[in-house]
């Protein structure tokens, strides 16, 4: 009864949205709006129970002494200081922005670097593993990218930072990105339309 009752539930409120943005009548455009705010009430507090148990998982490596457990306490206390300073100044402030220059950005660009540096590394054992013709493109390609937006230390190469890197990333790495993009929409469609019809159940009905 129970996973019956959760699949018709779900069955309809996918229904009614999908005909909220079919049939412009005033109580489907009214009930879309509300099962839309509860969805995204739910997502906010599915959000709050990852950053609880993110901070009891941590809480735990501290309290037993677990390896790396120094990082653990960074996280924490870091998370705590940006919460604190995001509800004190609230976003767009100042002292927020200063954060994120500061210390996010930063960081995001060491990781982005290092992912570049490893994936480089990894195509190069890919070749000698397996040499193969699409190896070789990614390991010019890499190369190339590279030599187009790392800063040289003796000498400028204007022809790979302002002809064939954009060519690169705003053609080629563009359509890749947008069949990955209709990739994931056409996947996400037929989901939404198995979970719509109850073949597939991840709300817990059987």
């Amino acid at each position: 009864m129970k996973g019956i009752l959760s699949t018709a539930i779900a069955i309809l409120s996918g229904l009614v949205v999908l005909a909220g943005y079919f049939f412009k009548l005033p109580f489907l455009i009214t009930a879309r709006g509300l099962l839309l705010e509860w969805a995204v009430i739910l997502a906010a507090v599915a959000i709050f129970v990852g950053v609880f148990n993110l901070l009891q998982v941590n809480n735990h490596r501290i309290r037993t002494k677990q390896k790396d457990g120094f990082y653990s306490f960074i996280l924490i206390f870091t998370m705590l200081v940006t919460l604190t300073l995001g509800l004190i100044f609230k976003p767009g402030h100042p002292v927020m922005n200063l954060v994120f220059n500061s210390i996010q950005l930063p960081v995001e660009a060491s990781l982005m670097a290092v992912l570049a540096v490893t994936l480089l590394m990894a195509s190069f054992r890919l070749f000698r593993r397996q040499a193969s013709l699409f190896s070789i493109i990614f390991i010019i390609t890499a190369l190339v990218i590279l030599l187009g937006t790392a800063p040289l230390p003796f000498m400028t190469l204007p022809f790979f930072s302002e002809t064939i890197r954009p060519f690169i990333a705003q053609v080629l790495a563009a359509a890749g990105a947008r069949g990955i993009l209709l990739g994931v929409a056409l996947g996400t469609l037929t989901t939404g339309l198995r979970v719509l019809f109850g073949a597939d159940r991840p709300y817990g009905g059987k």
